[in-house]
């Protein structure tokens, strides 16, 4: 199979033109292709089929195997690959997903290499069954700015207080907003458990973050089936969200994650619309 491998800032993927390979075992596949000792190592494995509802479709299995409904980062990257490579011409184009359609539009340099995409990540869900999250616990919250509400609820895990805001971008983000910087929590110890919490019946991705002005969110994240990333779209989507909920930041706000910074915009209703890089990194054959 030939590959390229591409990543959002550092959120890195492998990706496949799989419009003509059929009965594939692909959680496998993804499985040894992400591996980052035995295989060529990567946050996800996409894929790049024909859709009947949009231009094209993809699919994301984490590295894990698992399959998402979406992923932010790798709908960035999944655009570039299809321009780049002459699988699609238009510059403004839909891609059909798990999580439903998403509009993406792509900005190249004067060579036509495609530099930048903007997604349309389709609009946030805070009802307890559409992330999902199971809680008696469970607090609904008012947005002061917003006709919105949200729930939170805290949990404890690792001798850590955890106060959790919960936001679907078609799939699951828990949120712990901190005052002190992200690198001093302890996700390594933390994010699997808060992944497998007995309250998220699908797991979750669990994001922690603190708000460093109105304009600017620093972001750690650990992803559902991958663990801790340098960068995650829809988490980015997520946190800029919830942080506009409670009145924190304006409506556009950079994400400063690990691996690069995202720019968010959404003005209380509708779509979410991120911003961000998308780079090749070499081209391969995986045998």
């Amino acid at each position: 199979m030939n590959f390229i491998k591409l990543h959002g800032a550092g959120n890195d993927f492998v990706v496949i033109d799989a419009r003509e390979m059929k009965h594939m075992r692909w959680p496998s596949i993804a499985q040894k292709i992400c591996d980052r000792h035995f295989g060529i190592g990567a946050d996800g494995l996409i894929l790049a089929l024909d859709s009947k509802v949009a231009d094209l479709r993809m699919r994301i299995f984490n590295a894990d195997g698992s399959e998402a409904e979406t992923c932010g980062n790798g709908l960035r990257c999944f655009a570039k690959f299809v321009r780049d490579h002459g699988i699609l011409q238009k510059r403004i184009f839909s891609i059909e997903t798990l999580a439903g359609g998403k509009k993406v539009e792509t900005y190249s340099d004067r060579s036509g290499v495609v530099k930048k995409v903007k997604v349309a990540m389709g609009s946030p869900k805070f009802a307890a069954a559409d992330i999902p999250v199971a809680s008696p616990d469970l607090k609904s919250v008012r947005s002061p700015k917003y006709a919105a509400s949200y729930h939170e609820t805290a949990i404890t895990v690792e001798k850590n207080d955890l106060k959790l805001a919960f936001v679907s971008m078609g799939n699951p983000h828990a949120i712990f907003f901190q005052k002190k910087a992200v690198t001093e929590f302890p996700l390594a110890a933390v994010g699997a458990v808060v992944e497998h919490h007995s309250i998220f019946p699908q797991h979750t991705n669990f994001e922690v973050a603190r708000v460093i002005n109105r304009k600017e969110i620093e972001l750690r994240v650990w992803e559902r089936g991958v663990g801790e990333t340098l960068a995650c779209g829809s988490g980015a989507c997520a946190v800029a969200v919830m942080a506009m909920l409670k009145g924190y930041v304006d409506e556009t706000v950079d994400i400063k994650l690990p691996g690069g910074v995202l720019t968010i915009s959404w003005q209380g209703s509708g779509d979410v619309l991120m911003r961000g890089p998308a780079e090749q990194v070499f081209a391969g054959i995986w045998p």
